[in-house]
């Protein structure tokens, strides 16, 4: 009898600490980043013309937008490395956009993807891309599963637990992203226009001023426009799903692209035009069991520098896990808020077969970059862009009609400065280098120490240049891959029309 009233005990006992486990693990928050590909801040909530994005800009309105959030890199590898890690893509080593290494280069000691943090405390991990059964719902709302990244992940382990959508609401709390590639050139950028209403006119988008004003650029900015409406759509899928699970009154939403537009002078490059994203942070309603943050302010358009991999940080801190010692993002939201950034660093290594070394420092005002390579051309080849960016061809066309004039030009020049510093209120675009100016000398100077400092505390490893093997075998690979295309590509970008519909790429997604 004692034994059966211990062993009573013990089993009541357990029950009653898992309840109670089970009680703490459900006030603690699920957590859910929406990750658009190659997106900027292209929405109507920030003030773009000729898009039309209902459901997120609601989800601003409800939430938290932020005007000034930037990614590390300009490109998929890099930035993904950086913010899946907290960590400067060039201080692990993951500067380079490909980098070529057959699994030999393993996070440093103390790093880790933020789902390897998140686990131990408890929460399930995942990577969308399941979102339904029905076969032909399916075949456009999905994720891509998209993770991309430039080191070793540990063999023989998995960085997410599930993979779908339906098996989120039995695995509380959780951490799930969802990648969605609508902007991303590729089969998705040219069938976006198929699944929306409104499409963006061509003749009534806002292009930047080193673009040509040109039937072909205007035609290739709506299509972009398009895919944002298209992933506007899947978000509002998204949020119809976590209602009819209800997971909505305890899921924190963000959204986020993962660097900017795909675009000549975008993606690759590391200006606002490549750098800069958009991210919404909503914070659910009507749970008193999960109160508002502090420096949450629902409904307001944030001016702080944000950094992408203050979003991993300040992702882990609402989670009540506290940041990790070596994590470089720094924490916004919450009890553990650090103090606001002054400055934001980034810059860009090698692209492919492209060699560049690019660092730039951004604060609310200026812009200042750095080019170790300025001998080297804006538009130095890198047959994968040529292939896939109609501009760059256009571009192309005009200069060699003589026809290409003002800052569309400067792309085309065989140089690039050293350094370059701009004014970001008066020359939102950057094209106007004040570099030279005696009035900004100190500015410059400020930025330029900034910089250094940064370089040092990271232990930037952009400073050591790669094995040339490495580069050699990109290129050799993308001569294989787009000769053939490039040999193709249209002869006539002067004479086409945006009445000839979509300008389409192929397919096959590169980077």
């Amino acid at each position: 009898m004692h034994r059966f009233l211990l062993a009573l005990s013990l089993v009541l006992l357990s029950y009653l600490c898992h309840s109670h486990d089970v009680q703490a693990a459900d006030q603690r928050p699920n957590i859910l980043w929406i990750i658009a590909e190659d997106m900027g801040p292209e929405l109507g909530c920030y003030g773009t013309p000729e898009v039309k994005t209902p459901t997120l800009d609601r989800l601003a309105k409800n939430g938290m937008q932020f005007q000034n959030a930037f990614t590390v890199t300009p490109v998929c590898s890099t930035s993904r490395s950086s913010f899946m890690t907290g960590m400067y893509a060039m201080s692990i080593d993951a500067q380079n956009h490909r980098s070529h290494r057959e699994g030999t280069n393993p996070l440093p000691e103390g790093v880790r993807v933020i789902t390897d943090w998140f686990r131990p405390a408890g929460y399930t991990t995942a990577n969308i891309k399941n979102l339904t059964d029905d076969k032909k719902l399916a075949k456009f709302y999905k994720g891509t599963g998209k993770t991309d990244w430039n080191f070793t992940y540990p063999k023989g382990k998995q960085p997410f637990d599930l993979k779908d959508w339906d098996e989120l609401k039995q695995h509380q709390p959780f951490y799930a992203q969802i990648n969605f590639s609508e902007t991303h050139r590729g089969g998705a950028w040219n069938t976006s226009h198929e699944h929306i209403g409104y499409q963006a006119d061509p003749a009534k988008v806002e292009i930047p001023p080193y673009y040509p004003d040109h039937a072909v650029t205007r035609g290739v900015w709506a299509q972009y426009l398009n895919a944002v409406m298209a992933v506007d759509k899947k978000v509002a899928f998204i949020m119809d799903l976590l209602k009819r699970d209800k997971l909505d009154k305890n899921t924190i939403v963000v959204f986020l692209g993962d660097h900017g537009r795909a675009m000549p002078r975008g993606k690759q490059w590391p200006y606002d035009s490549g750098l800069h994203i958009p991210l919404i942070i909503y914070w659910p309603e009507g749970n008193s069991a999960l109160p508002v943050p502090a420096h949450y302010q629902r409904g307001q358009k944030s001016e702080q520098l944000i950094s992408s991999i203050d979003l991993s940080a300040t992702s882990l801190a609402v989670a009540g896990i506290t940041k990790p010692e070596k994590m470089q993002g720094q924490v916004f939201l919450g009890a553990q808020a650090e103090p606001p950034r002054e400055c934001l660093f980034g810059g860009r290594d090698r692209g492919d077969e492209t060699v560049f070394n690019i660092r730039t420092v951004r604060d609310k005002q200026y812009r200042y970059l750095r080019n170790k390579y300025p001998e080297r051309p804006f538009l130095q080849i890198n047959r994968y862009k040529e292939k896939s960016y109609p501009i760059i061809g256009l571009l192309r066309d005009l200069q060699s009609r003589g026809e290409l004039i003002g800052p569309p030009l400067k792309l085309m020049a065989e140089t690039r400065p050293e350094e370059e510093l701009y004014d970001l209120t008066l020359d939102p675009w950057e094209t106007n280098n004040l570099v030279d100016s005696p009035a900004h000398q100190e500015t410059k100077q400020r930025m330029a120490s900034a910089l250094n400092t940064w370089m040092e505390e990271i232990d930037d490893q952009g400073r050591i240049p790669e094995d040339p093997s490495i580069p050699e075998y990109w290129d050799e690979r993308a001569i294989r891959v787009y000769s053939d295309n490039l040999k193709n590509r249209p002869k006539d970008w002067f004479l086409r029309d945006a009445a000839l519909g979509p300008y389409k790429v192929e397919s096959k997604k590169d980077d």
